[in-house]
């Protein structure tokens, strides 16, 4: 399984999110504590994304390569300063391409996605929703992967006026119900507000010095850092962190 995060909050260096925290992203990715039967290195690849002032889009920075291999990395999380960002590190699932489309995050207008998971049965359980889609929409797909989909299925839900809760929790009860026992945690930002999932992998939050943070794991041992329970949904901003209890949801597609 993956890692990764999302910020929002007074602008800060992308390297103390990855590189400096004493678990940041970067120890994370070869050194993570909790991935509850889905791997143990995050080294097929990694992302970064983050918004500017004045930007209408968000900034993208994406390799195919484990995170600690990349010398240009850390200089340019030190030099890159932002109020909002959302990272990743990849532990692809056994069969599904390592390329530099295929790390989160995946974009489109003022969204950044990531997805920490699997897709059970792939890709044969979830052809008959990837049919659901546009065609053009399947075609142009970032990578022939179960996060690129899920992004998709997402987007097509923000395109068609869902609000980004409802688009996150819909895909992830229709694909659950497609593939039971799937993993799906998720991020979603459009830089201001931040909607995640915690479904069968491990999620915490912390809100801190007028920001929060949402991570696979904490970045540090501040003992505001608080675990969300399985099938829960995180809806976060600077100034309110919401959960909501998504077990005793109806699955439907």
């Amino acid at each position: 399984m993956c890692r990764h995060l999302a910020y929002l909050g007074p602008p800060r260096p992308l390297a103390a999110l990855i590189v400096d925290a004493p678990h940041g992203l970067l120890r994370q990715s070869y050194a993570p504590r909790d991935m509850r039967g889905g791997g143990s290195v995050n080294a097929d690849g990694f992302g970064l994304g983050w918004y500017q002032p004045g930007v209408d889009a968000p900034l993208r920075y994406r390799r195919d390569c484990p995170i600690w291999t990349d010398a240009a990395l850390p200089a340019l999380a030190a030099a890159t300063v932002s109020g909002a960002a959302l990272c990743a590190v990849r532990n692809a699932t056994t069969g599904m391409p390592t390329m530099e489309t295929a790390a989160a995050p995946f974009t489109e207008g003022r969204f950044l996605f990531s997805h920490n998971g699997r897709i059970t049965g792939w890709p044969d359980s979830v052809a008959g929703l990837a049919g659901t889609l546009p065609t053009r929409d399947l075609l142009t797909l970032d990578a022939p992967t179960d996060a690129a989909l899920l992004w998709a299925l997402v987007r097509h839900r923000l395109r068609t006026g869902a609000s980004t809760v409802d688009a996150v929790a819909e895909t992830v009860f229709a694909v659950e119900a497609a593939a039971p026992g799937s993993r799906l945690n998720v991020l979603l930002t459009d830089g201001t507000a931040v909607v995640a999932t915690a479904w069968t992998h491990s999620l915490s939050y912390l809100r801190r010095d007028g920001a929060v943070l949402l991570a696979s794991e904490p970045l540090d041992d501040d003992p505001g850092w608080r675990p969300v329970p399985d099938r829960h949904l995180v809806a976060a901003t600077t100034g309110a962190v919401d959960l909501t209890d998504l077990s005793g949801r109806t699955i439907t597609a």
